[in-house]
């Protein structure tokens, strides 16, 4: 990307952080970057596809968008050639065509875009508009994350994980889990936690497992929440405590965490962290049970069973509304 479009990048950016209070300036900025896109200028025809793609400014358009994307795509723009690979993928503004899209992508990406890069490594990935092939993927994934680009990064580490595409190296994925998780992604936090709790590529470290859970636990991802539950009860890396265990179970299981209501209906039952109370313990092994498979499954089955004994049935009745209506909430946030 050249100078001047990476300019005209920023300037947008900043204006649409500021509409709210300086609508004129987007006006005038639109009018003047119109005026620039129809002399064919390519920073500027992408500058107007992304106002009609976010509606700043100008009512949503999907098909001015992608017109100005094309423009500006086929003068050789790589963020235009992205944007306009994405409307392909998701079928606004143009037919739906992976295929196509993935040309568009390549196009962005043979010239260093991060984000296509990162995109083809999906398609190669889940076999989109292409033949799955795990290596391909890690080679696309390899070159993003190497700019910088923290899902590119995550992504990479999990390659290195599982041994996907590439022979499983669990230092290489530390390596690349630690650069995105420095940069915030919940995602590699949670992994990086996950590697310093088993000792996977780096030295067993409990403390340094639960800086990372909580992280990530306080973006509200469910995994990690649960897990830095799991050291609370457990008392890795920090003191043991039942009622602060207790929390982020109930966090995850919230979230539809199976593992984590499970636990959570655990602590009600034998009273860990909160007074003894069989009605709510059924509750969440209800609903452990109506999420999990496998042994988990057969573990919350048995002691939403168990526990069903403790109860009459007026109490069995009432904890089953209230198990429907959380699992409600879940299913329309997801």
């Amino acid at each position: 990307m050249n100078k001047k479009i990476f300019f005209v990048i920023i300037i947008l950016t900043v204006i649409v952080s500021v509409f709210a209070t300086q609508e004129d300036d987007v006006d005038n900025f639109f009018k003047e970057s119109k005026l620039l896109a129809e002399q064919g200028d390519a920073g500027a025809q992408l500058v107007i596809g992304l106002y009609y793609s976010i509606g700043i400014g100008v009512s949503q358009n999907d098909k001015e968008a992608v017109k100005w994307f094309e423009l500006a795509a086929k003068q050789g723009n790589a963020e235009a050639q992205y944007q306009y690979g994405i409307y392909y993928e998701n079928g606004k503004g143009e037919k739906h065509d992976n295929k196509e899209a993935l040309k568009w992508y390549l196009l962005a990406a043979d010239q260093g875009h991060a984000k296509s890069q990162n995109v083809i490594g999906a398609h190669y990935r889940e076999g989109v508009g292409v033949e799955k092939d795990y290596e391909e993927a890690v080679k696309w994934f390899k070159l993003a994350a190497e700019q910088g680009l923290v899902d590119a990064q995550t992504t990479l580490g999990n390659c290195y994980s599982f041994g996907e595409g590439i022979i499983q190296d669990y230092k290489e994925a530390v390596k690349w889990y630690r650069l995105a998780a420095e940069q915030g992604d919940a995602s590699a936090q949670y992994s990086l936690g996950n590697r310093y709790f088993f000792g996977e590529g780096i030295i067993q470290d409990y403390k340094e497992a639960v800086k990372w859970f909580k992280l990530s636990a306080e973006q509200n991802k469910a995994s990690a929440q649960y897990n830095l539950g799991l050291c609370y009860y457990n008392g890795y890396g920090i003191i043991q405590e039942y009622k602060e265990a207790m929390m982020f179970f109930q966090k995850a299981a919230e979230q539809g965490y199976a593992d984590a209501q499970l636990n959570l209906g655990i602590c009600y039952y034998n009273g860990e962290g909160t007074i003894q109370d069989y009605q709510e313990a059924f509750k969440w092994f209800l609903l452990a049970s109506s999420n999990a498979s496998g042994n988990l499954f057969d573990n919350a089955s048995k002691n939403r069973d168990l526990v069903r004994k403790e109860l009459t049935q007026s109490q069995i009745d009432e904890a089953t509304r209230e198990a429907v209506d959380i699992q409600k909430r879940i299913d329309e946030k997801e």
